[in-house]
């Protein structure tokens, strides 16, 4: 296998064992608590970090790291390889018993991610894509729907959002499943589940990093809320908000992604 493959090959190993790890208390009573920002956790989010992470130190013991649960060090900065994980993207699915919630693994190289995996064990599902070659679900290969205009664009929302005051208009489409995983609402566009998906908020990168390549190997558009592609192990680990869609919308997509945020801006100094 070239170097890439094999890459592939661990990272669809570890995030099939850690989403077995996970099942084993899917639908129990976990340990849990909230962090400082309000956000859950439980003791099955460090158990699956503590084994990816072991996992990555013995097979590739000169990367780097970057996790949601673990305290982030600078070191990660001078490495040209560092591993970009979310133990359990999705927690409070994972917790409510809920199966919007999944496993994200991914290879950056300079920057820029190579190799990704997404394991969403309680939906028997397995994304994984390498840069160039393509991405897959449980073998089958990804493409992206092709829609080639906002008509009957299907979003991973709340419905109340469809017509939200805040929009130039109303979305002229309509709802589909909204996991509580960021990474699986991406992973969503790349199986020709949805057409597009928007965030104007600023996401941490093991949030999608994964999920990035997966759709962009599938064909799918995405860039940041400015319109710029996303770039990772930067030395604050935030994506700027997303726009992501079939290529032919995507332009519109973040448009009104722009126009939200404009609107927000506006109510914002408003009330000040």
């Amino acid at each position: 296998m070239t170097d890439r493959s094999a890459d592939v090959a661990l990272a669809a190993e570890i995030a099939g064992n850690a989403g077995r790890i996970a099942m084993a208390q899917f639908g129990a009573s976990p340990a849990r608590w909230n962090k400082a920002d309000g956000s859950p956790v439980c003791d099955v989010d460090l158990a699956v970090n503590e084994y990816l992470r072991g996992s990555i130190a013995t097979a590739r013991p000169g990367d780097g790291w970057l996790s949601e649960e673990t305290i982030d060090e600078d070191r990660r900065l001078a490495k040209r390889r560092v591993w970009v994980v979310d133990p359990i993207d999705g927690t409070r699915d994972y917790l409510r018993g809920r199966t919007g919630w999944a496993v994200s693994v991914a290879l950056v190289e300079d920057g820029v991610v190579t190799v990704a995996v997404l394991a969403a064990p309680a939906q028997k599902r397995l994304y994984a894509a390498s840069r160039g070659a393509g991405a897959t679900l449980n073998g089958r290969r990804l493409r992206v729907s092709g829609l080639p205009s906002l008509a009957g664009v299907r979003l991973p929302i709340d419905a109340a959002n469809l017509s939200a005051s805040y929009w130039p208009s109303p979305w002229p489409g309509s709802i589909v499943a909204k996991p509580n995983s960021l990474a699986l609402r991406m992973a969503m566009l790349a199986a020709d589940e949805a057409d597009a998906w928007l965030e104007g908020r600023s996401i941490a990168e093991w949030d999608v990093a994964a999920s990035s390549l997966i759709l962009s190997e599938a064909g799918g558009v995405l860039t940041d809320r400015h319109g710029a592609p996303l770039a990772f192990n930067r030395p604050s680990p935030l994506i700027h908000g997303i726009a992501a869609a079939t290529p032919a919308i995507h332009g519109e997509v973040l448009g009104r992604l722009e126009h939200a945020l404009r609107v927000f801006a506006a109510r914002r100094k408003g009330g000040a």
